[in-house]
């Protein structure tokens, strides 16, 4: 067997501590979901002047959503079980790559089939993103820091999306919405500089060394059904992933249009409400974090799918602006605030051998689900209006309460 330096984690007593290569992991991981949060919020800001140019309805606007969150299903089974057997940065590196290509090529669309196969293949690439990025970094740091870790991962997520809010408005207004997309060309630059500043994650490497053969990638998905643990845990994990895209997509998709088109606001305005909701689901992130690794799994789950479901429902029948800014941030901190804890539940859930599969197939499988938010939000809006729609989407997240019964709680477990 081939011995590896136990790099990333160090734990003193009760109070664990990142070493370099955790802190790196952890960086490399948060800006590689951040560049996927920068190219799916960009799509939803261009989806107007989209609309306007090509002549196209909502329902197919968005569906380019839809698409692009197809393909990360795609993206999800393959690079999940590339990173299982090629390692979790260098496959990482490829996702990033891929779905820069592709973004860089929207803006050569001359319509909607064309700019909808780039998307799908910008999807392909961004389904690598987190089941990678959250491997790398729970295998990477202290079990009690492992909520905390995957948590400022998503957190990269938001910054990306946050920073798509803030620059999509300006961007379209100078260059106009093809800008967009040409700027998402840089984060291929930026993959291949983090590549060679990061090595392989030690646990993966601890793995791979004690395989004596690899196993093909269709058994590696099977795996994750092989027994009634794994079918029930990975049942379970499909739902509460599922509800979690579906919410987030139906708010950070449509919300731009929601707030321009039923309540007026500008672009400019809409921007500054939307990058507020996102400062919510930052704050949300953090906390989450906290909680999970303070007090369990399942009490910080069931105390933000609670928030979440309550602050939807207030905020669909707000109509002030001031309230609506205000109640932006905190259907923001709930709303997404647990989607760190899904890295950290995956990595405890499964063994090396497939916790990338588990990460990024299991994860993309329901985001997959969740991508027909769009869909299903602008047919229920073009009859209902959208705050109608707003109101529904507190359903999800009781289904995802009574869900979490199915998950054990292996807060501070160590890995297998």
């Amino acid at each position: 067997m081939v011995q590896t330096k136990n790099l990333g984690s160090k734990e003193t007593g009760a109070k664990p501590r990142l070493d370099s290569y955790g802190k790196k992991a952890i960086a490399a991981a948060s800006i590689g979901y951040g560049l996927d949060g920068f190219d799916l919020l960009i799509l939803s800001f261009a989806l107007s002047p989209i609309i306007a140019e090509f002549g196209i309805t909502d329902t197919e606007a968005g569906s380019l959503t839809t698409l692009t969150l197809m393909g990360a299903v795609i993206g999800g089974l393959v690079f999940g079980a590339l990173s299982d057997r090629y390692g979790r940065v260098r496959v990482l590196t490829w996702s990033i790559v891929l779905f820069a290509v592709f973004t860089g090529l929207a803006a050569l669309s001359t319509g909607y089939t064309d700019m909808a196969i780039y998307r799908f293949i910008a999807g392909v690439g961004i389904g690598g993103e987190f089941g990678c990025g959250m491997a790398l970094a729970s295998e990477a740091v202290p079990a009690k820091l492992r909520a905390r870790a995957t948590s400022l991962v998503a957190m990269g997520f938001q910054f990306g999306v946050l920073a798509a809010a803030l620059l999509s408005a300006p961007i379209i207004g100078a260059f106009g919405w093809r800008g967009l997309f040409i700027i998402g060309v840089l984060p291929a630059v930026i993959a291949i500089v983090m590549r060679k500043r990061l090595h392989e994650s030690p646990k993966f490497l601890e793995a791979a060394a004690e395989q004596t053969e690899q196993p093909s990638a269709l058994s590696r998905f099977k795996a994750l059904f092989s027994n009634a643990y794994f079918v029930r845990v990975s049942l379970a994990m499909i739902i509460l992933c599922a509800v979690q895209n579906f919410g987030y997509y139906s708010i950070i998709t449509w919300l731009p249009r929601y707030l321009s088109k039923e309540l007026g606001f500008n672009l400019t305005n809409s921007s500054l409400w939307t990058a507020v909701t996102i400062a919510g689901m930052l704050f949300g992130l953090f906390v989450f974090g906290q909680l999970a690794d303070r007090f369990g799994r399942r009490p910080a789950f069931w105390t933000f799918q609670t928030g979440a479901a309550v602050s939807l429902l207030v905020y669909s029948q707000l109509t002030d602006p001031t309230m609506l800014l205000f109640g932006g941030f905190v259907m923001g901190v709930f709303a997404n605030g647990a989607l760190g804890g899904y890295g950290a539940l995956l990595a405890e859930l499964y063994p090396t051998w497939i916790r990338g599969t588990a990460q990024n197939g299991l994860y993309n499988i329901g985001r997959a689900i969740g991508g027909l938010a769009p869909v299903t939000i602008a047919w229920i809006a073009s009859n209902h209006g959208f705050g109608f729609a707003l109101t529904i989407l507190p359903c999800i997240y009781v289904l995802a309460f009574f869900t979490m019964f199915a998950i054990p709680d292996k807060r501070g477990a160590e890995l297998d």
